[in-house]
């Protein structure tokens, strides 16, 4: 798997952060759901809540201190936040739930690799209720 580009270092986390949601317990409903210019990365849902996650993936150098790192979480700025925010809003209208609405970033280090070389998770982080 080459992970060359920001596009494939981002599909890549978001395939593995639907995976970890499946894993603790999330329904995925959506990948990269999109309206005009709005697009959810996932949208998952708990028993109680409907949930809006955006997947930041970063990659890192093998000698990175990931303790001072900047952390992918940064990259959701209050612009970002609105982006989401109004595309959650376009899916509950055309979804309509009784489900209680929740914003979450997933946040997803990977280790450079060699070219042709499987990338190795380094940490995720999983915030709930993010903004």
């Amino acid at each position: 798997m080459i992970l060359q580009t920001t596009k494939s270092i981002g599909d890549f986390g978001e395939r593995y952060a639907a995976r970890y949601l499946m894993l603790h317990g999330y329904h995925i409903k959506k990948r990269n759901w999109r309206s005009g210019k709005y697009e959810l990365d996932i949208v998952a849902e708990t028993l109680r809540g409907i949930v809006f996650v955006e997947v930041k993936t970063r990659t890192y150098s093998a000698d990175t201190d990931l303790s001072t790192a900047p952390p992918p979480s940064l990259a959701v700025h209050a612009d970002k936040q609105h982006f989401t925010r109004t595309a959650a809003q376009r899916y509950l209208y055309e979804h309509q739930t009784n489900k209680t609405p929740r914003m979450d970033v997933i946040e997803i280090w990977l280790q450079k690799t060699p070219e042709g070389k499987r990338p190795k998770v380094l940490k995720i982080n999983h915030m709930k209720a993010a903004y």
